[in-house]
């Protein structure tokens, strides 16, 4: 089983930025969460960031074909990229959606998920932890 983590723009200052909302555990340690567990579950795991919708979108196109599922964290284009919507749909790969924060707790435009309207499961509010249910979810799902 192959899986591909996508998180978008400014994930990768996770720990620095608004520790209050985000938490103190900063990207590296949320990468080796995800690897560890995928290494436990004999998962097949590429991790992909970036603060550019084009390149999030072609790293979907890409994994047509290649990858079983998908966990992604749109971040801010969560609320705004109908592109990575768009793309979901295209490759039909199983995707769960993760939000480290509460993001229905939030401000009224963080309501809106475009990306989620592609996804089969969304994770909101567990911090990185919600990266390891997406995973379990997905290879159980999967299994099926």
């Amino acid at each position: 089983m192959k899986l591909l983590v996508i998180n978008g723009p400014n994930i990768n200052m996770v720990g620095l930025r608004e520790p209050a909302i985000y938490g103190s555990q900063n990207y590296a340690t949320m990468l080796e969460m995800i690897r560890s567990t995928c290494e436990q579950e004999k998962i097949e795991v590429k991790c992909f960031q970036s603060n550019h919708e084009g390149a999030i979108v072609d790293e979907i196109q890409a994994a047509y074909g290649v990858y079983d599922g998908i966990v992604i964290n749109p971040a801010a284009y969560t609320h705004t990229s109908i592109a990575i919507l768009d793309a979901l749909k295209a490759v039909s790969i199983p995707t769960v959606e993760v939000h480290i924060s509460d993001v229905d707790s939030r401000e009224e435009f963080r309501q809106i998920s475009y990306a989620g309207m592609a996804c089969i499961k969304t994770y909101k509010g567990l911090g990185l932890q919600g990266y390891i249910e997406a995973i379990h979810y997905l290879k159980d799902y999967l299994k099926k």
